[in-house]
């Protein structure tokens, strides 16, 4: 019942982590950039916002912004936070099916309970990964826009997706450790259970039993 508990706990906290990585994928508020202070960027058309997507310039009385399509010009740092984003995205489809498919309450079938263990393991490796996509992408992408056009302070993209990294991490984690399979045997109270079942080949009476029974 507990590793119940926890394995449905771990499946919430990671789904909801899937679902701030994927906010964070599709918003471009990722970190404020500037070369001056914040009022001289406003003034001069400088303060801006970046994204995985799109450059935005932000001013008192103007926001706009410009999509990054060529692909080929971008930096390092933004076509690798692009594809990992992109890869977290993806596979949190088939960890969160496969978490979903071996909880206690769900069978497929007359499947083993071994069946079950290994597709939540296999789930949570998944959520894992989609955990390490995530911590190399909210990491590298501040560190390249700040050697490229100075960073200024961060944007709820990039805290979003540190929450739902941090999420995926902890549920994953909960996942795996509550999946692996236990090697004691089943005990109801320390009172163990045999079959009545009869002798297949039973032996013939003894002789000296039966000399017994005439005396």
């Amino acid at each position: 019942m507990a590793n119940t508990c926890l394995q449905l706990t771990g499946f919430m906290i990671s789904f909801l982590g899937w679902i701030g990585l994927i906010i964070a994928t599709a918003t471009n508020d990722w970190v404020v950039t500037c070369k001056y202070g914040m009022n001289t960027c406003k003034k001069m058309d400088e303060l801006g916002a970046k994204g995985l997507w799109a450059d935005c310039v932000i001013s008192t009385a103007l926001y706009h912004c410009i999509s990054l399509n060529q692909i080929l010009d971008l930096p390092a740092y933004v076509q690798t936070s692009r594809a990992l984003m992109i890869t977290a995205s993806i596979l949190g489809l088939p960890a969160v099916a496969l978490v979903l498919m071996s909880m206690p309450c769900i069978n497929l079938g007359n499947e083993p309970e071994s069946v079950k263990n290994k597709r939540s393991v296999l789930g949570g490796i998944l959520i894992l990964i989609i955990a390490l996509c995530g911590v190399v992408s909210t990491v590298w992408f501040p560190i390249g826009a700040h050697h490229e056009q100075g960073l200024m302070s961060f944007g709820f993209s990039l805290y979003t997706g540190w929450v739902g990294t941090a999420f995926c991490l902890l549920g994953g984690s909960m996942i795996t450790c509550c999946s692996v399979e236990s090697s004691t045997p089943y005990t109801d109270n320390n009172r163990f259970y045999y079959s009545k079942q009869a002798p297949t080949n039973p032996g013939p009476p003894s002789s000296n039993h039966a000399k017994s029974a005439h005396v």
